[in-house]
Protein backbone atom coordinates (compact mmCIF):
# COMPACT_ATOMS: atom_id res chain seq x y z
CA UNK A 1 0.00 0.00 0.00
CA UNK A 2 1.25 3.65 -0.91
CA UNK A 3 1.90 6.84 1.00
CA UNK A 4 -1.55 8.89 2.36
CA UNK A 5 -2.41 12.30 3.42
CA UNK A 6 -5.46 13.48 5.50
CA UNK A 7 -5.74 16.72 6.25
CA UNK A 8 -8.42 19.49 7.69
CA UNK A 9 -8.31 22.71 5.89
CA UNK A 10 -8.71 26.34 7.66
CA UNK A 11 -9.95 28.93 4.81
CA UNK A 12 -7.02 31.41 5.30
CA UNK A 13 -4.46 31.87 2.20
CA UNK A 14 -1.49 30.62 4.53
CA UNK A 15 -3.03 27.10 4.65
CA UNK A 16 -1.96 26.75 0.98
CA UNK A 17 1.95 26.65 1.84
CA UNK A 18 1.09 23.86 4.54
CA UNK A 19 -0.69 22.10 1.66
CA UNK A 20 2.40 22.15 -0.33
CA UNK A 21 4.13 21.35 1.87
CA UNK A 22 2.56 18.45 2.98
CA UNK A 23 2.09 17.28 -0.89
CA UNK A 24 5.82 17.52 -1.25
CA UNK A 25 6.36 15.49 1.59
CA UNK A 26 4.28 12.85 0.66
CA UNK A 27 5.83 13.27 -3.10
CA UNK A 28 9.10 12.55 -1.91
CA UNK A 29 7.93 9.56 0.39
CA UNK A 30 6.02 7.99 -2.21
CA UNK A 31 8.97 9.00 -5.10
CA UNK A 32 6.82 10.43 -7.31
CA UNK A 33 8.40 12.62 -9.87
CA UNK A 34 8.42 16.30 -9.95
CA UNK A 35 6.30 17.74 -12.46
CA UNK A 36 3.21 14.94 -10.39
CA UNK A 37 3.77 17.14 -7.11
CA UNK A 38 3.50 20.43 -9.45
CA UNK A 39 0.47 19.22 -10.76
CA UNK A 40 -1.28 18.25 -7.89
CA UNK A 41 -0.38 20.76 -6.15
CA UNK A 42 -1.29 23.18 -8.75
CA UNK A 43 -4.92 21.41 -8.97
CA UNK A 44 -5.51 21.82 -4.94
CA UNK A 45 -4.67 25.45 -4.79
CA UNK A 46 -7.25 26.08 -7.66
CA UNK A 47 -9.64 24.31 -6.18
CA UNK A 48 -9.15 25.24 -2.59
CA UNK A 49 -8.92 28.71 -3.14
CA UNK A 50 -12.47 28.48 -4.98
CA UNK A 51 -14.17 27.23 -2.27
CA UNK A 52 -12.19 29.73 0.29
CA UNK A 53 -13.52 32.45 -2.30
CA UNK A 54 -17.18 31.67 -3.49
CA UNK A 55 -18.19 28.38 -1.26
CA UNK A 56 -18.78 29.86 2.36
CA UNK A 57 -21.77 32.02 2.37
CA UNK A 58 -20.50 33.38 5.83
CA UNK A 59 -20.29 29.54 7.86
CA UNK A 60 -16.83 27.23 7.74
CA UNK A 61 -16.98 25.52 4.60
CA UNK A 62 -14.91 22.73 6.91
CA UNK A 63 -12.62 21.61 3.85
CA UNK A 64 -10.86 17.95 3.91
CA UNK A 65 -8.28 16.75 1.65
CA UNK A 66 -7.60 12.73 1.34
CA UNK A 67 -4.97 11.88 -0.81
CA UNK A 68 -4.27 8.17 -1.44
CA UNK A 69 -1.28 6.93 -3.33
CA UNK A 70 -1.02 3.62 -4.84
CA UNK A 71 1.52 1.54 -7.65
CA UNK A 72 0.23 3.33 -10.86
CA UNK A 73 -2.33 6.18 -9.24
CA UNK A 74 -2.85 9.03 -6.87
CA UNK A 75 -6.54 9.56 -5.75
CA UNK A 76 -7.98 12.55 -3.93
CA UNK A 77 -10.84 13.52 -2.36
CA UNK A 78 -11.27 17.04 -1.47
CA UNK A 79 -14.87 18.13 0.15
CA UNK A 80 -16.44 20.97 1.90
CA UNK A 81 -19.47 21.88 3.91
CA UNK A 82 -19.62 25.18 1.34
CA UNK A 83 -23.17 25.78 -0.61
CA UNK A 84 -23.94 23.02 -3.33
CA UNK A 85 -21.61 23.61 -6.13
CA UNK A 86 -20.53 21.04 -8.80
CA UNK A 87 -17.72 22.67 -10.54
CA UNK A 88 -17.73 20.51 -13.25
CA UNK A 89 -20.85 21.26 -14.90
CA UNK A 90 -21.55 24.75 -13.04
CA UNK A 91 -18.66 26.68 -13.30
CA UNK A 92 -18.24 28.80 -16.77
CA UNK A 93 -16.05 27.92 -19.47
CA UNK A 94 -12.90 29.72 -19.42
CA UNK A 95 -12.25 31.54 -23.13
CA UNK A 96 -8.71 30.20 -23.64
CA UNK A 97 -8.92 32.16 -26.98
CA UNK A 98 -8.80 35.54 -25.59
CA UNK A 99 -6.05 37.73 -24.02
CA UNK A 100 -5.65 37.43 -20.30
CA UNK A 101 -6.89 41.33 -19.64
CA UNK A 102 -10.06 40.21 -21.80
CA UNK A 103 -11.07 37.43 -20.04
CA UNK A 104 -13.93 36.98 -17.66
CA UNK A 105 -12.74 35.52 -13.69
CA UNK A 106 -13.88 31.98 -13.38
CA UNK A 107 -13.18 28.55 -15.27
CA UNK A 108 -9.44 28.50 -15.51
CA UNK A 109 -8.98 26.12 -12.24
CA UNK A 110 -11.62 23.61 -13.43
CA UNK A 111 -10.71 23.71 -16.57
CA UNK A 112 -6.64 22.76 -15.77
CA UNK A 113 -7.89 19.97 -13.11
CA UNK A 114 -9.72 18.17 -16.14
CA UNK A 115 -6.76 18.86 -18.25
CA UNK A 116 -4.04 17.93 -15.74
CA UNK A 117 -5.93 15.36 -13.96
CA UNK A 118 -7.39 11.78 -15.42
CA UNK A 119 -10.82 11.52 -13.88
CA UNK A 120 -12.66 14.19 -11.79
CA UNK A 121 -15.99 13.29 -10.52
CA UNK A 122 -18.54 15.59 -8.34
CA UNK A 123 -21.43 14.46 -5.48
CA UNK A 124 -22.97 16.29 -3.01
CA UNK A 125 -24.08 13.82 -0.28
CA UNK A 126 -24.11 13.80 3.18
CA UNK A 127 -24.55 18.18 2.95
CA UNK A 128 -21.32 18.09 1.31
CA UNK A 129 -19.63 18.71 -1.92
CA UNK A 130 -16.96 15.98 -3.09
CA UNK A 131 -14.57 16.24 -5.74
CA UNK A 132 -13.14 12.90 -6.49
CA UNK A 133 -9.96 13.28 -8.50
CA UNK A 134 -7.74 10.22 -9.78
CA UNK A 135 -4.08 10.61 -12.04
CA UNK A 136 -2.09 8.35 -13.17
CA UNK A 137 1.60 8.67 -11.64
CA UNK A 138 3.13 8.53 -15.20
CA UNK A 139 1.43 10.75 -17.83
Amino acid sequence: MGATLSMAINTTRDELERISGAIEELGQQDDWPDDLVFRVNLVLEELILNIMDYGQDGEDPDISLEIESEDNSISIELSDRGRPFDPLTEAPEPDLTASVGERRVGGLGVHLTKTLMDDVQYTHEGGRNRLSIVTRKVR
